[in-house]
């Protein structure tokens, strides 16, 4: 839209062809000629932009708007000079920066040149010496920053598939760590007691029985890792729900990354996991059945009579009701809370909805931690 503003200057070339000025060969010629350069203006901001043409290429339509600028402002009069700013926005959106202020500058010369030369001209040509001029060093900053964000896009492409990359590794060295040693084990008593199975059978249910006790560690061993995988944390919670609120539309306000040390110590692994699916079921609900516009999450350490906590804020300015009874989601959620010592508190805000979940902080069985149980 931003571009498409400057056709407005095209309005003093139109009203030439429409005055009767001309015969109409020339309104006819000019005309073409109009409609050519405006494609091709089009065609290299719209285009180029977005994604490069070859240099030869834009060295091509960047003559053929400076060459019909040139024989339009000069056999159809000074109206048509307006083609030049143009041309000069044109040389900011398809050339590097110092390339193309040299362009803007040489371009606004030839403008000023050619109207200096032509009658009642001078007027018109001090008028479009600054549009021509900021014009297209304007698109130069444009082209910039386009460029810029499209890298930018580019790059966080880059860094996810890394990390994906990165976890596979991950995955497949602690895979190996954990079973590697276990089945080369098991392997060996495993050739082992079949060989000593013909004659010495009490030896070979020796090695049986220690290829079960290995086994059974090696199977702890892998549902241990599993667990640690498909625990959820608060950053990559964060990370879900900041994507999840801008998929559905909702302008969302969250912290970049929860608290480093809240008071009482770094939170226990589990205490971590239930503020995490806290913060998962809240987005779902928000996302899902509230119709909200935005939704506002905060992370806050605080100091309770019962001790430190960290407690997860989200509020949405939808039309969920507090009074309602807890579906399933919550009723799990708040089970899952109480099983580490946390509390779940659901209300009216002023704007809408509230979900409120604290933690204990710190590491269990520390002061300020009553741990699971019913007094939880």
């Amino acid at each position: 839209m931003w571009i498409v503003v400057w056709l407005t200057f095209l309005g003093a070339p139109l009203s030439d062809l429409f005055s009767s000025a001309h015969t109409v060969g020339a309104d006819v010629l000019g005309g073409i000629g109009l409609a050519v350069f405006v494609a091709a203006y089009l065609v290299m901001v719209f285009r180029h932009t977005a994604k490069a043409f070859q240099p030869r290429v834009v060295c091509t339509m960047l003559l053929l708007l400076c060459g019909l600028a040139v024989l339009l402002s000069l056999t159809m009069g000074p109206a048509w000079l307006v083609l030049f700013v143009y041309v000069s926005v044109t040389a900011g959106a398809a050339l590097p920066g110092p390339v193309s202020w040299g362009l803007i500058v040489a371009v606004t010369g030839v403008m000023a040149l050619i109207g200096l030369h032509q009658e009642d001209a001078t007027d018109l040509v001090t008028g479009l010496l600054v549009p021509a001029l900021l014009g297209g060093f304007a698109m130069s900053g444009i082209r910039q920053l386009i460029r810029t964000t499209v890298e930018l896009r580019e790059a966080r492409a880059t860094v996810a598939e890394l990390a994906a990359n990165e976890e596979r590794l991950r995955l497949a060295r602690d895979l190996h760590d954990l079973l590697g040693h276990s089945l080369s084990l098991i392997t060996l008593k495993s050739e082992l007691a079949g060989r000593m199975l013909p004659g010495l059978p009490d030896r070979a249910a020796e090695q049986v029985a220690d290829i079960e006790r290995v086994s059974r560690q090696a199977l702890k061993d892998v549902r241990e890792a599993v667990t640690g995988y498909r625990r959820p944390t608060l950053p990559g919670e964060l990370a879900g729900a900041r994507t999840a609120l801008a998929a559905a539309g909702v302008a969302a306000g969250l912290p970049a990354d929860p608290p480093e040390a809240p008071p009482g110590g770094p939170l226990a692994e589990e205490n971590e996991a239930a503020l995490a699916w806290s913060l998962r079921e809240a987005v779902t609900n928000v996302v899902r059945h509230s119709g909200a516009r935005r939704c506002v999450i905060a992370l806050t350490p605080r100091q309770t009579l019962a001790g430190p906590v960290l407690e997860l804020t989200v509020e949405d300015d939808g039309d969920g009701a507090s009074a309602a009874p807890y579906g399933n989601g919550l009723t799990g959620l708040g089970e899952r809370l109480a099983a580490v010592g946390g509390t779940l508190e659901t209300r009216a805000s002023r704007k809408g909805f509230a979900l409120v979940a604290r933690v204990p902080a710190g590491p269990r069985g520390t002061p300020g931690d009553p741990g699971p149980g019913p007094g939880a």
